[in-house]
């Protein structure tokens, strides 16, 4: 029990894998297949490419906005089927300002990074992920620099700050029904000195085990914030072909999420707390009388214990280009490189149980993004995307935190002016990684892992986004 519990204190993660990453920062952008580092976006180039922000035409710009991520995440495994689908809401804010022909100004907030996720209590995973949220929340001043009247580059720091909560199970569903040998043990005691006292304990050992078969006995919720971090934004857009053809690439680097206190606090099931302290009780008596050498179920006092953890928040490089064809008709192609190398392994320093690290491995990953946007009249646009996202996680790594497959997104939208000034912006994704695109995860041939949760994750979601942008 006490290394199956080191085990699940190791897997504690303040992220979930690919998901904690948002790519969902602009209602107007998400129609297009969230596309941008190639286009004039005004106050919103400061998330895509900052060096668009050289080319706002206006003496004000703000866009605001959210998002409402609905996954439907479905775990099939020994014991059936469990459904995470619990909805994460980011948001975004930017405001910028041209100051002088050549200077634009800005600041964004946005939460970049962050995930929400809900299992349930007693599903067959439960020592590995109840339930997860987490925001990171980003603060961004830019400043882009027209350098000719075709180029314009953009600088600012990316400052992060945030918060995480998680649940697991100490002790999941089923996990007692090692002690059926003591059971079966006490009986014979019991037989072989006709004591009835024996048998007594027995019928309480059998009856702690079958209690908790279905649900979950202790679990622990490690919660923390984290330290401020940041990260360097820059980025150059060359207007090639004025107003027909611009270039673009962007680069986020990568910054350093850490945790220096975080704490945990332990969950007992109604009634659990008492049967644990019979159950080992009956162990320290029956260990007395015939030796057995059964371990007592430890459950120990986390809640004065304290733990330092350290997570990367991955390097971005996106390039794009956006092609006028027409003057309603405008096409946009992004590439986007997430460098997930940087993610080798999460490592949990506990002030009193020591050091425990979970082997990650992910290795770097590309996105394909498709884009278009068709203005129909004065007052309305109406946009079209398509993208492709790879996952950083091998099957041997795949866990309920990182349910991470390939995934294929489409999506649609439209921005209506009823004045010309203020834009209302709505866009819809639905992202698909089940079917041919599901993953099976294994475990018990991978010696860092062994957890053995094997099983098929399939991996959907739709998400809304709604905005209003206002520019004068």
């Amino acid at each position: 029990m006490k290394k199956t519990l080191f085990a699940v204190l190791a897997a504690c993660t303040l992220l979930s894998a690919e998901s904690y990453q948002v790519n969902t920062l602009s209602a107007k952008q998400l129609g297009m297949g969230h596309t941008g580092s190639g286009i004039k976006l005004g106050s919103e180039s400061m998330h895509f490419n900052p060096g668009g922000l050289g080319f706002l035409d206006k003496k004000l710009d703000i866009s605001a906005g959210a998002t409402f991520i609905m996954p439907e995440v479905e775990f099939h495994g020994n014991q059936g089927k469990a459904v995470n689908d619990k909805m994460g809401t980011p948001i975004y804010v930017y405001m910028a300002s041209r100051l002088t022909d050549w200077l634009s100004v800005g600041w964004s907030f946005t939460t970049p990074y962050g995930n929400s996720a809900d299992y349930g209590k007693n599903w067959e995973g439960a020592d590995r992920l109840q339930d997860i949220s987490l925001s990171v929340y980003a603060l961004q001043p830019t400043a882009a620099f027209k350098v000719r009247n075709d180029i314009s580059i953009g600088v600012g720091p990316a400052i992060y700050f945030g918060s995480f909560e998680q649940s697991k199970a100490l002790v999941r569903p089923g996990a007692l029904g090692g002690y059926r040998g003591l059971a079966a043990g006490l009986n014979q005691l019991g037989q072989a000195y006709s004591n009835p006292q024996y048998v007594g304990y027995a019928a309480t050992v059998d009856g702690i085990i079958d209690k908790y078969e279905d649900k979950s006995a202790v679990s622990a919720t490690f919660s923390g914030d984290a330290d401020v971090a940041i990260a360097a934004n820059v980025g150059i857009l060359y207007d090639l072909i004025p107003n027909k053809v611009a270039l673009g690439v962007g680069y986020r680097s990568e910054a350093k999420m850490k945790v220096a206190k975080g704490k945990a606090k332990v969950n007992y099931t109604t009634g659990a707390k008492e049967d644990i302290a019979a159950l080992n009780q009956i162990i320290t008596a029956a260990n007395a009388a015939a030796n057995l050498g059964v371990p007592n179920v430890i459950i120990p006092d986390l809640e004065k214990d304290a733990f330092k953890a350290e997570l990367p928040l991955p390097a971005n490089l996106n390039t794009g280009i956006s092609f006028r064809p027409s003057e309603k008709l405008l096409l946009a192609f992004d590439w986007q490189m997430v460098f997930w190398g940087a993610y080798k392994e999460l490592n949990l320093a506990f002030d009193k149980l020591g050091q425990q690290v979970s082997p990650k491995k992910y290795h770097n990953t590309d996105a394909y993004r498709f884009g278009a946007q068709y203005t129909v009249i004065d007052q309305l646009d109406v946009r079209l995307g398509l993208y492709y996202d790879e996952t950083p996680v091998d099957d041997d790594y795949l866990t309920p935190e990182s349910p991470s497959t390939n995934k294929l997104g489409t999506t649609i939208g439209f921005s209506f002016r009823p004045i010309s000034n203020l834009s209302i912006d709505a866009s819809f994704l639905y992202s698909n990684g089940s079917g041919s695109l599901g993953r099976d995860a294994t475990s018990d041939s991978n010696p860092d892992k062994n957890d053995g949760l094997n099983g098929h994750y399939e991996v959907q979601a739709w998400v809304p986004s709604v905005g209003v942008s206002f520019s004068f």
